[in-house]
């Protein structure tokens, strides 16, 4: 008999996983579990297929840091000019994330 205490910390009292669900991988190992695309029909859930461009995306983040920079020295000068830079720096950011 357990007070609950030994088994909540292992992770197997409160347990959200149905009782027919394939697990990707052992809980207490990480290790991918062997039958799961036969018992799926899908490869290997850990796998990146859809990997962004790096290189680009930090190219694209120095240049949203630049214009914000730029925008935000320009806010003491000239505060139309500051909002333009700081709305493009966030149009940027926005193509930063699709790169």
């Amino acid at each position: 008999m357990s007070d609950g205490i030994t088994e909540a910390r292992r992770g197997t009292y409160f347990s959200n996983t149905s009782r027919y669900a394939i697990p990707e991988s052992d809980p207490q190992t990480g290790e991918l579990n062997p039958y799961y695309k036969e018992l799926t029909g899908k490869d290997n859930p850990l796998d990146i297929k859809h990997m962004p461009n790096q290189k680009w995306h930090r190219y694209v983040s120095f240049m949203k840091s630049g214009v914000r920079i730029l925008g935000y020295a320009l806010i003491p000068f000239n505060l139309g000019w500051a909002v333009t830079f700081l709305i493009l720096s966030e149009g940027i950011g926005i193509i930063e994330e699709l790169v």
